[in-house]
């Protein structure tokens, strides 16, 4: 059986590579949606876990919403990022600093 204490570590872990994929690669704007999108994995994860074993379906119930938020924030940040490539024929972090409206 897998204990609490494994869940736990698991998602220290995952949610460390996420923040180290931030840090180390600030040049592609893909791979920093990606590495958010772990740090939101991490979090659900600690959310089933304490769930789980409080025997409280709320944590859970709770996932269902950060999985809806997650999903419309990685759509509309594609869709931003398809209309920035379209524009600017790169989507290069460095290449993004004179955004205009």
């Amino acid at each position: 059986m897998i204990s609490l204490t494994d869940v736990l570590a698991l998602s220290g872990i995952l949610f460390a590579i996420a923040v180290a994929g931030v840090f180390l690669n600030r040049k592609n704007i893909i791979v920093l949606l990606m590495c958010i999108e772990l740090m939101l994995l991490a979090v659900n994860f600690n959310f089933v876990a304490f769930s789980r074993f409080r025997g409280d379906l709320a944590g859970q119930i709770f996932v269902f919403f950060i999985l809806t938020v997650a999903a419309a924030e990685a759509a509309i940040g594609l869709a931003i990022l398809v209309v920035l490539f379209r524009e600017r024929s790169s989507i290069e972090v460095e290449d993004l600093d004179t955004l205009q409206g």
